[in-house]
C-alpha cells in the first residue's frame, strides 16, 4: 500500500498570517500521525515565509514516523538540513515570487550543484529524493546522480481536465514505470486531492504520496486527524498492488 506523507506547511501559513504562535505545526504533526500519516513533510524555504528553522528542529525531536524536509540547494538551507538531520531531504525548485512550487527541478542545468549538495547530504546519512516532472530524460539524470527516490510532480495532472488530464496521467504512468524498472523508489505529490488521486492509484508500485493542501483544507472543516484518516482510507480502497 502506498504510504501517506502529510505536508503541514499550510498550518504554518495560517500562523504567519497573524505573525503569532498558533496554530503550531508541531502540534499538527502529532495529530497527523495519530490520524495515520506515515510521515511528515515540511518545506523550509530560504525566506522562511511559513515553516521556520525552529519548527524543523522541534519536529526532528518529536516526529515518530519520518521527517521529510523539502528544500532548495541554497547554502543556508543545506546547512540547516545537515544540522537537523531529517530522515529524508527532497530537493525542490524554489522561487521567491511563487505561491507554491510550480514544477519539477531543472536537473540538467543544475546537475553540478545538485551533485555537490546530494553528496553532502548523503554523507550525513540523509536519504535523498528529487522532485521532478514526469520526464524520462530527467529521471535518467536523477538515476545518474545516485539518488534513491524520485517524487513525480503531479501538478500538471491535477490542474488538467478531460483528454489533457488523461495524457498527463499517462505521462505519470510511463515515468513511474521507468523509475520502477530502473531501481528508483517512486513517490508522487502536488495538487492531489480526495478525488483526483483515485486514477493515480492505478499506477503500480507507488511508494508514497505527499499531500498537503487538500488535507489541511478538509481539516479546517472536520479536524486534522479525520482529514488524514479519510485520505488514508481513499488510498487503501483504491490502491493497486
Amino acid at each position: 500500500m502506498p504510504k501517506l506523507g502529510v505536508n503541514i506547511d499550510h498550518i504554518a501559513t495560517i500562523r504567519e498570517a497573524r505573525k503569532t504562535y498558533e496554530p503550531d505545526p508541531v502540534h499538527a504533526a502529532a495529530l497527523a500521525e495519530l490520524g495515520g500519516a506515515d510521515g511528515i513533510t515540511v518545506h523550509l524555504r530560504e525566506d522562511t515565509r511559513h515553516i521556520k528553522p525552529r519548527d524543523v528542529k522541534i519536529l526532528r525531536e518529536t516526529v515518530k514516523t519520518k521527517l521529510n524536509l523539502e528544500m532548495s540547494v541554497a547554502d543556508i538551507v543545506v546547512q540547516t538540513a545537515l544540522k537537523i538531520q531529517p530522515d529524508m531531504a527532497t530537493l525542490v525548485p524554489e522561487k521567491r515570487e511563487e505561491v507554491t512550487t510550480e514544477g519539477g527541478l531543472n536537473v540538467k542545468d543544475g546537475y553540478d550543484v545538485f551533485h555537490t549538495v546530494i553528496d553532502l547530504l548523503m554523507k550525513a546519512g540523509i536519504d535523498i529524493s528529487l522532485f521532478v516532472d514526469p520526464d524520462i530524460e530527467t529521471l535518467k539524470l536523477a538515476k545518474k546522480l545516485g539518488v534513491k527516490y524520485v517524487e513525480l510532480h503531479t501538478g500538471s495532472y491535477a490542474n488538467a481536465k478531460g483528454e489533457e488530464q488523461l495524457r498527463e496521467l499517462k505521462n505519470l504512468a510511463d515515468a513511474g514505470a521507468w523509475a520502477n524498472a530502473n531501481g528508483l523508489v517512486l513517490n508522487m505529490g502536488h495538487g492531489l486531492n480526495y478525488t483526483n488521486i483515485i486514477p493515480v492509484l492505478a499506477i503500480p508500485r507507488i511508494h508514497e504520496f505527499n499531500i498537503g493542501h487538500a488535507i489541511i483544507s478538509r481539516a479546517v472543516l472536520v479536524g486534522l486527524e479525520r482529514a488524514v484518516r479519510d485520505m488514508a482510507d481513499v488510498i487503501e480502497r483504491h490502491r493497486v498492488d
